[in-house]
């Protein structure tokens, strides 16, 4: 079972798809600058750590002004 669960995710960030390049470009970030902002991940790969950031609200995004 993922978690956290795509239910979760999904009531914080709207669609799957911003979903997936929010965490993708966070999990990047996270492999060249080996920084993590949760103190006790319980994923160990970068990606599950990023959805683990977009869960506990350290991580989000802002839609660019004029786009849908």
């Amino acid at each position: 079972m993922l978690n956290p669960s795509i239910d979760a995710l999904l009531q914080k960030i709207d669609s799957k798809y911003t979903l997936v390049t929010v965490a993708s470009k966070r999990a990047r970030e996270m492999q060249q600058h080996r920084d993590c902002r949760l103190d006790r991940p319980v994923s160990h790969k970068y990606v599950g750590k990023s959805l683990e950031e977009i869960d506990a609200k350290l991580l989000g995004y802002r839609p660019l002004e004029g786009q849908k």
